[in-house]
């Protein structure tokens, strides 16, 4: 009964140390995906704390930039030079102006901007880890991806996966720090189904090929041939694969009734109320915030073993975990729920508690004060 008095008074204590705290902050971008989401989440956890925030960004023009400024938080583009030295050039100079105590990235690919302008001007910086590693290494090249893992002081993983891979390339784990993705469970929230005869299943992300939304498709025309109940897919999200989605949908006789391809859009709310089960058939992840915000929307969900996904989907108690190249599994564990409401209600129930407790915003001042006082450290 005393856990939550103890655990306010943390809140409150951490909301103290970071009040009038000078944190910058470099993003890559400010579009739709999961790390931008997680970005603002934390800067409206530190303006609510009344650290004094800002940012500083390569793009400009983006979906969260007018959310960002309404928190209170400058946002100066930074990306103008074209060369990555003449960029390092423009945010040592903007850091120059009003020196910040700590300089955090928000992206792997902005970390060895951070950890070079920090070294520079001898700050705190902090680099992120933004899915499972390895693939944010190979992506960044062998030059940036070196960089980026190596230079700055202490990096912000969002996976164990991630922060397994980096103490496997010798990188000090007391320069690693978890911090978990965390989701709105004001905003996203279970809605009661009235026992439609069909069962719709979701899956969201950008529209790229590692988020293999073939198998998706492949699987659900299975499902529409072989299952004793009706079922339909939706699938949200933007990417160069829509096209090629699409025909294959349209081969396989999805299109225009058993699929629907609803694209990007803003508030992703509705789409998971409209659902009865997440899919996710990703080859590679960090801690996909589409489980998290299903899962808070009190669905079950069913997603392949990769990255962070085995943190937060615990087999058979509020979803499924299924082996990436095995379509097989992935039919029999959806067959299984679809079959069976009593399950799809208990895994949703088990999977909206476990991110409650585990991934909501109210744990971010607590987390952030951890890591601003092992930078400073």
């Amino acid at each position: 009964m005393q856990a939550a008095p103890i655990e306010q008074r943390a809140t409150n204590r951490t909301s103290q140390r970071l009040s009038g705290l000078k944190v910058c902050f470099l993003a890559g971008t400010l579009g739709q995906g999961g790390a931008e989401r997680q970005l603002y989440f934390i800067l409206r956890a530190l303006r609510q704390c009344n650290a004094e925030v800002r940012l500083l960004c390569l793009s400009r023009n983006e979906f969260w930039e007018d959310r960002i400024e309404a928190l209170g938080v400058p946002i100066t583009w930074v990306g103008q030079p074209k060369s990555k030295l003449r960029r390092l050039f423009r945010i040592l100079a903007e850091l120059r102006k009003d020196p910040p105590q700590i300089f955090q990235s928000q992206h792997f690919y902005t970390s060895a901007y951070v950890g070079v302008a920090a070294r520079l001007l001898r700050l705190p910086g902090i680099g992120a880890l933004r899915n499972d590693g390895h693939n944010e290494v190979l992506a960044d090249g062998p030059i940036g991806g070196w960089l980026s893992l190596r230079v700055p002081k202490i990096l912000a993983a969002n996976s164990q996966a991630a922060i397994r891979y980096s103490t496997g390339q010798g990188v000090r784990p007391e320069r690693l720090y978890f911090l978990p993705n965390v989701v709105d469970t004001e905003h996203l929230k279970p809605a009661a189904r009235s026992n439609e005869e069909t069962i719709r299943l979701i899956a969201v992300g950008s529209l790229h090929k590692r988020k293999r939304f073939d198998r998706f498709l492949s699987v659900l025309a299975r499902l529409r041939s072989e299952s004793h109940r009706p079922v339909s897919g939706l699938i949200v999200g933007a990417g160069p694969l829509r096209a090629q989605l699409e025909k294959q949908a349209t081969d396989l006789g999805l299109l225009p009734t058993a699929i629907e391809f609803r694209g990007g859009v803003a508030d992703v709310a509705s789409a998971y109320q409209e659902s009865d089960i997440c899919v996710l058939t990703s080859d590679y992840e960090g801690t996909p915030n589409v489980l998290l915000e299903a899962m808070a929307s009190g669905l079950p969900v069913v997603a392949t073993k990769v990255g962070g996904v085995p943190e937060i989907v615990e087999q058979g108690k509020n979803g499924f975990l299924v082996e990436p190249g095995d379509e097989a599994q992935l039919f029999t564990a959806l067959v299984g729920l679809i079959n069976n409401s009593q399950s799809r209600r208990q895994m949703g129930d088990q999977a909206r508690a476990f991110v409650e407790e585990n991934h909501s915003p109210d744990k971010l001042p607590i987390r952030l004060g951890e890591l601003y006082q092992l930078a400073l450290r």
